[in-house]
């Protein structure tokens, strides 16, 4: 039962085989009409794309589900629209408008979310959480699945700002942009505080905080403005005594250690960042959940997909909190016998 092994390494209880989940691959149409059978597609009425996503996890025995409750909708009263590109099947996620409702970078240091976007009743916070967490458990009981916030600090900010923006205020005056994160921070925590009351044993805490080469302002504004932060956000999460699943997209090695001391229980990650290094010194202490890297996948070369499983699996093997994934998503255009190919080469490799 997928359950059992999800949690169980969740809880650095050393499962007899590895977990598996993956992002994306549930909107992979082709994958899921050759595992599943289920004719599926980009434009298919809703409950059948649905049906046949959960087929997938299902025939896969996905382990553990990512997912989130508060997003950039929380802060549509005011927020920088960049645009999509075209990533889904079909296209169907494309979108060309560009706006930002800030002008200049005073006007972002000038920004106060109490003003804009005002309280939320902590009550109704706690309900939506659960509820949220509810659906997924009944969706997908045999997988460990959880609640969460998107928005969590800085991906936020950017939300709010747009990268251009972003980086001009954080730029002319990183400490009063500083003082707009602490405030930020101020504000989202009452979402955290009703995330700590909530019902709920597994969390998901997601912040881009890093772009693929690392931190886009210096070290030490991380430390002096994000940590500090995420122990005040994380505080009624430990209290209650919650899992706290990390993720944050890019390269964010150089500040594994500072998440730890934030008190995360697990890494979920992309290729760029250290997996190895997660794995020698808090492989006994953390769960965490990566590495593959889509590109091989998308080169379809076997011998190279093979051996990049097999990469993975030499560093997280013996740990107890690892689960197999591919870090940056599988996205629609990835060759069906390439990841057909991987699935069967993680089946294989699989066994403890």
């Amino acid at each position: 039962m997928t359950y059992t092994d999800g949690w169980a390494a969740i809880n650095l209880e050393m499962p007899a085989r590895v977990p598996h989940t993956e992002y994306s691959v549930t909107e992979h149409w082709d994958v899921i009409k050759a595992v599943t059978g289920i004719d599926v597609g980009p434009f298919s009425p809703p409950e059948v794309r649905r049906r046949g996503s959960l087929a997938l996890m299902e025939a896969w025995n996905f382990d553990f589900r990512w997912s989130t409750l508060i997003g950039g909708e929380e802060l549509a009263a005011c927020h920088t629209d960049m645009g999509h590109a075209e990533y889904a099947a079909g296209g169907v996620d494309r979108r060309d408008t560009i706006t930002c409702p800030f002008a200049t970078p005073e006007e972002v240091l000038a920004f106060d979310p109490w003003e804009v976007y005002g309280p939320r009743d902590q009550a109704e916070l706690t309900r939506r959480f659960e509820e949220h967490y509810r659906h997924q458990r009944e969706e997908t009981p045999e997988q460990v699945t959880m609640t969460g916030v998107y928005v969590t600090l800085v991906s936020g900010l950017i939300d709010i700002f747009g990268w251009e923006m972003l980086l001009l205020a954080a730029g002319v005056d990183p400490k009063g942009f500083g003082d707009v994160a602490n405030r930020y921070a101020s504000w989202i925590q009452q979402h955290f505080d009703a995330l700590g009351a909530a019902d709920v044993p597994v969390v998901m805490v997601h912040d881009d905080i890093v772009w693929s080469a690392g931190p886009f302002i210096s070290p030490r504004w991380y430390r002096q403005y994000v940590f500090p932060n995420y122990k005040k956000l994380f505080a009624p999460l430990l209290d209650s005594g919650k899992k706290i699943m990390y993720t944050s997209d890019g390269n964010y090695t150089c500040f594994i250690d500072d998440l730890a001391n934030c008190g995360v229980h697990g890494f979920v990650l992309e290729p760029w960042t250290d997996m190895a290094y997660i794995a020698e010194k808090y492989g006994r202490t953390h769960a965490f959940i990566g590495n593959a890297d889509t590109r091989i996948l998308l080169r379809g070369d076997k011998a190279a997909i093979r051996a990049e499983v097999e990469r993975c699996m030499a560093i997280g093997k013996a740990c107890p909190g690892f689960f197999l994934a591919v870090g940056n998503h599988i996205p629609a255009n990835t060759p069906v016998e390439s990841v057909l190919y991987y699935n069967e080469v993680y089946e294989e490799l699989s066994r403890r």
